[in-house]
């Protein structure tokens, strides 16, 4: 499992990646919220563990921005010494999946992992679901399939992916791309969303011989069967 470790105290940081690392588990670890939230979007993680009392941007911010934003469905386990009910309660109604106080057992937190996980895997009945000539995307999991097989893509990877497909067969330009998947709607004088499409489009599309994702010269992209 990659676990993905938001932590700004050095010692816990360092005792956590450790003993997780110890127990064959991959950890990432940033030490603000700036680059956790970053890290979280632009790179694939099966767990999240997250402080509140962070650099740049809180905790609370962190989980609320993931959540609500970019509806980033990775398990998030707040690890806070903050321990009242109330940012108990906070945490979890702000999206976290379990929130455990400081000081910790690390077994326990292996406990809670394995638990939140098979949770996480086993608690939807009903899928909700876009599916575009053989290519699938679960809104729920952010999992992606193209003719059965698995294609692991990051958090903003799928919703680049997710917004193509809620829109088949249309024209979209860098600017409306830029503002329903960066959340911008000024320029930001940087080729990011070319970058981020020849990313997508190396997944969906290079192991195929179909191609679906097409640049409209001067205009954008659309995602589209393949007429050749």
């Amino acid at each position: 499992m990659n676990i993905l470790l938001i932590e700004d105290e050095p010692g816990v940081a360092h005792f956590v990646k450790k003993g997780l690392e110890e127990q064959q588990f991959q950890v990432t670890v940033a030490h603000d919220g700036h680059t956790g939230m970053k890290k979280a979007l632009d790179e694939a993680f099966d767990f999240i563990i997250l402080d509140i009392l962070l650099p740049e941007i809180s905790g609370w911010e962190v989980c609320r921005k993931l959540r609500k934003d970019f509806n980033l469905a990775t398990p998030i386990l707040i690890l806070s010494a903050l321990d009242s009910t109330s940012q108990v309660i906070r945490g979890l109604n702000g999206g976290a999946d379990d929130y455990m106080v400081k000081p910790f057992k690390l077994d326990e937190l292996v406990a809670r992992i394995y638990a939140i996980h098979r949770r996480h895997k086993g608690i939807l009945s009903e899928r909700n679901t876009l599916a575009f000539e053989g290519l699938e995307i679960d809104l729920e999991t952010m999992e992606a399939f193209r003719d059965g097989e698995k294609i692991k893509l990051t958090a903003r990877e799928f919703k680049l992916l997710e917004y193509f497909m809620k829109n088949p067969g249309r024209v979209l330009s860098r600017m409306r791309i830029m503002e329903h998947v960066w959340g911008v709607d000024f320029d930001l004088g940087t080729n990011v969303v070319d970058v981020y499409v020849n990313y997508l489009r190396k997944k969906i599309d290079k192991q195929f011989e179909a191609k679906l994702l097409h640049t409209v010269i001067g205009m954008g992209y659309v995602l589209k069967k393949d007429e050749n």
